[in-house]
């Protein structure tokens, strides 16, 4: 009917308050009921009808600004437009109680407008602990709208949450406690209920918080032992003084501050709530000389069955509880400061706990064997916990996703150590793959993984990363692309280091022991990075490089000198050297390359020969100097004309060591620029060798003089 009477008219049409996306669909189904230039305006407390329409345009309507809401008011209060002076102060107090909300202003006007001062006094110190209820009463039609679980959300959120905190961390609980808050969240926000800044916070009007507050405590607000929700201290401390065997079927969270550390009998009258599911009190500090708590935590009846979150903060004590406790539905545990706990409780009870933190529990020695039987742990945190002697075990939890162990925040950590953790392909995602944008060494020496990919890594700033012996390693692949510095040492099944052409700055790669590795093909990729205007050293065994009858190798006695041809300077990129032995070191094999000019040399001393190094388990060292890496620091010279090389320290000479020096030409498509102005980002802070592979140890106008130090200070034997 309305659709065939006025669709070509020209109308204006005002739909109030409508909260039913049925009825605005029975009302204006479509901008084409109307004639041309027709305006349909609609109101809702719900901007999903909005949406959910697909109208044209959408405007949020602002609260009044101090200057409106006082114009307002005083329209309604006392002399008209005008307040006298004594009225003044008292005004501004109703304004800032209103929060620029027109329907609490012409409330209080309409109120007050013939009350004497101490009456106005009086009525908002009133207000404060007992609000307007006409008020209340609107603004809980919004509430009333809600799906019973969208209701709890909104209860939990305005009576435990500070406004202005993180949204994430509210989610992380009310998610515990099985109220999908994601969703509800967004339903809250479109009924105006609460609002979410830019920054992930927070926030509500106070009066609609002051409604939770008034639905929470009703009838009753001196009753705390009939509110579903606690979470004024004065509450808990009203109930600590009830009987301790009374049932308190009600209550379903508490959230309380500033106890005393010896006042545990919060946690014993807690024991008798049978529906408790969230549980958050925060202990005042031990003061000093008093005794610490030595019982556990928590009385034996204690916690309920119910519980779904455990926070503490604060409480001395050594353990939370004795023995074995059967909680199905706890899912989350937060503990924070509680510097005396020695020992975690047994978790074998606990089959769906999710998430487990810990924060500055200095003294925590142990977490119980059963952790690692947590099938359904998915994130675990423990922050500034030193005196923990292991960390904890993960092998069986499947669903992990996020692993933080740390003593400054994970952000910030620089260097992780996680070797012999036992980890397998399954645990590493959980492991490292969370955001460590500043850690520079990863260290997972010795575990059990067989393809290591790190994909899915945020790892930005990575220089060195250490899986030597990980003997099941296979497929070592997607490397961080700021890699600098790589060590699979005895990871004898290792075949692939998948594509490294991408890691531009990566010039340090150490395989010694390992057999399957192809190291031509590593040393191309490295020269097709950054690297071949830097250092290259690479440390493979049991392979030919450069074999055949155009490598000439050399028996290093003590010195072998090259002739450096004519233009040099500007026709070749730098030195590539291979070093190989068929024994074992008793010292760390140490280079060192001069170059200069040609009096300052003694003569060749050297055995040039053609034939093929023997493949019986050589290690093979091969390193690579730019010229461009020393041209920079004005090292190098244009007339040097010979470059020595010789080995050190003594004791190294005799059979077996074949050495081997070639110039590298330079080819345009591979140089790049970046390294002759900033060689930082190749990271050469090695503190797992304590010196430099190379460093610079001479520098004159006659020559300059380097060392290379192919295994650090380590020695293999």
């Amino acid at each position: 009917m309305i659709k065939d009477r006025l669709q070509h008219r020209k109308v204006l049409i005002v739909l109030d308050d409508v909260d039913n996306l049925e009825h605005l669909e029975e009302l204006a189904g479509s901008r084409y009921w109307f004639g041309e230039g027709s305006r349909v305006i609609i109101t809702t407390r719900d901007e999903h009808v909005l949406t959910g329409h697909k109208v044209d345009v959408i405007h949020n309507i602002s609260l009044l600004n101090n200057d409106e809401s006082m114009k307002l008011f005083c329209k309604h209060a006392p002399r008209g437009h005008k307040t006298i002076e004594d009225y003044e102060q008292l005004s501004k107090d109703v304004v800032s109680y209103a929060g620029g909300l027109p329907l609490a202003l012409r409330v209080l006007g309409r109120f007050l407008c013939d009350k004497e001062m101490n009456e106005w006094r009086s009525a908002l110190a009133r207000l404060k602990e007992i609000p307007d209820a006409s008020i209340l009463e609107v603004l809980k039609i919004s509430f009333d709208g809600l799906k019973p679980i969208e209701k709890e959300l909104f209860l939990d959120i305005a009576c435990f949450f500070r406004r202005g905190c993180k949204i994430e961390h509210a989610i992380l609980i009310l998610d515990a406690c099985g109220f999908h808050p994601v969703i509800g969240i967004k339903v809250l926000v479109q009924k105006a209920l609460i609002t979410i800044s830019e920054d992930g916070t927070f926030d509500m009007h106070d009066l609609v918080q002051e409604l939770a507050h008034y639905i929470v405590r009703g009838e009753y607000p001196t009753n705390p032992e009939k509110h579903s929700r606690i979470w004024k201290a004065e509450d808990v401390l009203t109930l600590c003084a009830m009987d301790a065997t009374m049932e308190l079927d009600k209550i379903e969270a508490i959230c309380g501050h500033h106890f005393r550390s010896d006042d545990g009998c919060v946690l014993w009258v807690a024991a008798n709530m049978k529906k408790l599911r969230w549980i958050s009190l925060n202990f005042e500090r031990l003061e000093d000389g008093l005794v610490e708590t030595t019982h556990p935590l928590m009385p034996e009846n204690f916690p309920p069955r119910e519980l779904c979150c455990l926070t503490l903060r604060g409480f001395h004590g050594k353990e939370l509880w004795e023995g074995y406790k059967y909680l199905p539905n706890l899912r989350m545990i937060e503990l924070h400061e509680l510097k005396t706990l020695i020992k975690t409780p047994d978790f074998s009870g606990l089959p769906n706990l999710e998430r487990f933190m810990v924060y500055l529990c200095f003294h925590l020695e142990e977490i119980h064997p059963s952790f690692g039987h947590l099938e359904k742990l998915a994130f675990v945190e423990i922050d500034y916990s030193r005196n923990l002697k292991m960390p904890p075990d993960i092998s069986r939890s499947k669903e992990l996703e996020t692993l933080t162990l740390s003593g400054f925040s994970s952000r910030c950590l620089r260097k992780l150590d996680l070797s012999q953790c036992n980890l397998g392909d399954g645990d590493f995602r959980s492991a490292v793959g969370w955001e460590l944008p500043n850690l520079q060494q990863l260290s997972l020496e010795g575990n059990g993984f067989v393809r290591l990919s790190f994909s899915f890594s945020r790892l930005p700033r990575l220089k060195c990363l250490n899986v030597s012996y990980s003997y099941d390693l296979v497929e070592l692949s997607e490397l961080p692309s700021s890699v600098a510095v790589v060590l699979a040492d005895d990871c004898t099944s290792l075949e692939t280091l998948g594509d490294i052409s991408n890691c531009k700055w990566l010039w340090k790669v150490s395989l010694l022991w390992g057999e399957k590795l192809a190291g031509d093909i590593i040393l191309d990729s490295m020269f097709r990075g950054n690297a071949k205007d830097y250092f290259i050293s690479i440390n493979l065994s049991n392979m030919d490089i450069w074999s055949g009858p155009s490598a000439l190798w050399v028996d290093l006695v003590k010195n072998y000198n090259m002739s450096l041809p004519h233009d040099w300077y500007n026709h070749f990129s730098g030195i590539l050297m291979f070093f190989q032995s068929n024994k074992n070191f008793d010292s760390d094999p140490n280079i060192a390359i001069k170059v200069g000019v040609h009096e300052n040399f003694q003569c060749e001393l050297g055995q040039k020969s053609n034939e093929t190094l023997k493949t019986h388990n050589p290690d093979t060292y091969v390193g690579y100097v730019s010229f461009s890496s020393l041209r920079h620091t004005g090292c190098l010279n244009s007339i040097y004309k010979i470059i020595s090389f010789s080995l050190d320290p003594e004791g190294l000479y005799g059979d077996g060591y074949k050495f081997r020096a070639v110039l590298v030409p330079k080819d345009d498509t591979v140089q790049t620029t970046k390294v002759a102005t900033d060689s930082s980002e190749f990271w050469d802070e090695e503190e797992l060798y304590e010196r430099k592979t190379f460093t610079i140890q001479h520098d004159s106008n006659s020559s300059v003089e380097f060392l290379w130090h192919p295994l650090g200070h380590f020695f293999y034997k």
